[in-house]
């Protein structure tokens, strides 16, 4: 079956004029396609900072639970916080870090024994808390800070 000439040219007329619309969609698409999983990605970080708050914590409340009164290292509240900041775990920026310290009687609630500051004797107890802010910047959304907190309870052990 033959078009007629007329036929013909009309219809390379309008897939002419069709040439450069597959470029505008697949920028289009692909802008937003990037920017999905670019910010995938980014949370994907900020679980993987979370993770290592965690493990920040629980390592600052092993390092405290040796080095109690009987160990002849006893530690303050500051020496575990910079123990916890120069840990230097990936993707997590000690500036961004704040490390909290708090000792107290076993059970809770009990006053110390003997009673002293900070309560670092054995059976007594220790929590360290750490704060993380994770900037977190998905591109077209602006950016967020995401703050994260982990704490970790121990028995003194020394």
């Amino acid at each position: 079956m033959m078009f007629p000439a007329r036929t013909s040219s009309r219809l390379r007329r309008i897939s002419h004029a069709e040439d450069g619309a597959a470029a505008i969609e697949m920028a289009v698409s692909m802008t937003a396609l990037l920017m999905v999983i670019i910010g995938m990605m980014k949370m994907c970080v900020g679980v993987y900072c979370y993770h290592y708050t965690s493990e920040a914590a629980r390592e600052g409340a092993r390092w405290a639970i040796v080095r109690g009164s009987s160990s002849g290292q006893e530690t303050t509240a500051d020496a575990i916080s910079t123990y916890v900041k120069a840990l230097g775990y990936p993707a997590l920026t000690p500036a961004n870090m704040t490390v909290t310290v708090s000792w107290a009687g076993f059970p809770t609630g009990v006053t110390c024994t003997p009673n002293n500051n900070p309560c670092d004797n054995p059976g007594n107890m220790v929590s360290v808390t750490v704060n993380y802010a994770y900037p977190l910047s998905i591109p077209f959304l602006g950016s967020r800070t995401l703050n994260m907190s982990s704490t970790s309870t121990a028995i003194i052990a020394q």
